[in-house]
């Protein structure tokens, strides 16, 4: 133990031992993560912070800076900058103890948060387009009003009321912990937690975990200090901050192992494996350091012991979790996407399918073009994650079919898979949807039943998960075949509508 550190604990441990919070804030439950743990070859445990009131930690934080305010400072009126998490424990807090709370948020702040920090009774204005200009609004309206400034994380306070996870943690927790994962944003959390961690547990191994676009605190440890990012990203934005703390780096820098940092799709596949193991639906800001957990022991294979971390929060919009599953898939390699060429005649797209196989096809998006090639986006499902993706590739260019592999493409994740297709001028052309069996081998069934110079004109299909997949398809069916095509499609026992009528077909995929 260095000087610095036993300075630290001095400051702190007294305040942290004696910080009571019980009459607002819940002593959540310590929860093995079975599936993750059987992956990882270690014992994986996960503090469930999502489960307090505002469904994350900073209601600690937040009702421990309040509890310290005196009368003349509640009657003042409080007022903070949040991008959602902070003003919702803020606002509860506020709530609680009877003081007028002022919320200034950023631009990005997820609506689900905005409207709880109203229904807690506070204020709301809406400034900037990140953290840093909604907190310079915020510390000018302090002082225009007199009302107390309740800055996020780098306060002794606020940073006293999250270190009571570890305490619970620690006291909950009958076996030692070896690793110990926690997220960064401006390190209120991080600065806590490695307090008390180191404190009691000096031989632990403590991680922060920061996302890739927002690594403040890796930049000011490089630095040597805090230091101003030049843009961060958003898509986990409860972390988004541009420079972190000056309290929060100084005792974060003696108390922290490392510091690793994650990408958009390790966050959302750790999403995905919290709710695969608990069915609790976390937001991308509060499964960081499960995410960085998992990169931690997948880059180090063979490692034991046992290793927690802090599930921070949950609080994510609904409509994000499509988007949030398209990159997990990506992110666990569960999934491959392509784009192959073929050529563009009748029986090209049942070679293709034939070559690739029985695997389930989560996306296919292909739209007839007068040109001697056929250019297909497709999403294969994968078992076998990066070595499976090479064999089915190979096998796609032994064939003779070029193949790009779009899977770590954003453009083509985020945007192309939605555009592919465009006007054509068909000829008999026959306009379908259908609703497939979600099975392996389905889709071959029904291209195996068809004329061999009929020929698939469009193609749209994606996987949602669903018992039926649903397909849009264009079918090229002479005149004179058309007594044999109904045929055909009352065989296959397939639900149909036939769709040539459809404005919405008129309108972007028709001849026009």
């Amino acid at each position: 133990m260095t000087n610095s550190s036993r300075s630290l604990f001095d400051e702190y441990m007294p305040r942290i031992m004696q910080c009571r919070l019980d009459d607002l804030v819940l002593e959540t439950p310590i929860q093995e993560m079975p599936g993750l743990s059987e992956r990882l070859g270690v014992k994986v445990l996960i503090k469930r912070e999502d489960l307090q009131p505002v469904f994350s930690f900073k209601i600690r934080g937040a009702y421990a800076k309040l509890r310290t305010l005196t009368a003349e400072e509640r009657q003042a009126g409080i007022i903070c900058a949040s991008a959602g998490n902070h003003a919702q424990g803020v606002a509860m807090a506020a709530r609680h103890m009877g003081i007028d709370a002022l919320v200034v948020m950023p631009a990005i702040t997820p609506e689900i948060k905005v409207n709880a920090v109203e229904k807690l009774g506070a204020s709301v204005v809406i400034h900037g387009d990140d953290f840093d200009s909604a907190c310079e609004k915020a510390l000018e309206l302090a002082e225009q009003n007199g009302r107390i400034f309740i800055h996020p994380y780098d306060d002794p306070d606020v940073i006293t009321g999250q270190a009571t996870i570890a305490l619970e943690l620690f006291r909950q927790n009958h076996t030692p912990i070896d690793y110990l994962f926690v997220c960064i944003g401006g390190g209120g959390l991080a600065s806590g937690i490695a307090l008390v961690s180191k404190y009691l547990h000096p031989g632990i191994k403590l991680i922060g975990v920061e996302a890739e676009e927002s690594a403040s605190m890796k930049a000011a440890f490089e630095a040597g200090g805090p230091v101003n990012l030049e843009a961060v990203g958003h898509f986990a934005e409860g972390v988004a901050v541009r420079r972190c703390g000056d309290l929060t780096y100084h005792i974060c820098s003696q108390l922290l192992d490392e510091i690793i940092t994650v990408d958009s799709d390790e966050i959302c596949a750790a999403i995905q494996d919290v709710f695969e193991d608990t069915r609790a639906i976390a937001e991308p800001a509060g499964v960081l350091a499960i995410a960085g957990l998992k990169q931690f022991f997948l880059d180090r294979p063979g490692r034991e012991g046992n290793a927690a971390a802090i599930l921070s929060g949950a609080n994510v919009n609904f409509a994000r979790l499509r988007h949030i599953a398209e990159r997990a898939a990506v992110g666990e390699e569960q999934e491959a996407l392509l784009g192959v060429t073929i050529p563009e005649r009748a029986g090209s797209f049942l070679d293709f399918c034939e070559t690739v196989g029985a695997r389930g096809i989560t996306e296919f998006n292909y739209r007839y073009a007068d040109s001697p090639d056929a250019h297909i986006f497709v999403g294969i499902a994968l078992r076998n994650g990066i070595t499976e993706k090479r064999e089915i590739i190979a096998a796609l260019r032994k064939h003779g079919f070029p193949v790009t592999d779009l899977s770590d493409n954003d453009m083509a994740r985020l945007h192309i898979r939605h555009m592919v297709g465009g006007r054509a001028r068909v000829a008999h052309e026959q306009i379908l949807r259908f609703h497939f069996p979600e099975r392996p081998g389905a889709l071959l069934q029904f291209l195996r039943g068809m004329e061999s110079d009929w020929n698939i004109s469009l193609f749209h299909y994606r996987n949602y998960g669903s018992e039926y997949g649903r397909i849009l398809m264009g079918i090229q069916v002479p005149d004179e075949d058309a007594e044999s095509f109904s045929v055909f499609l009352r065989e296959t026992g397939y639900h149909f509508t036939i769709e040539a009528d459809n404005p919405a077909y008129e309108m972007f995929l028709g001849p026009g």
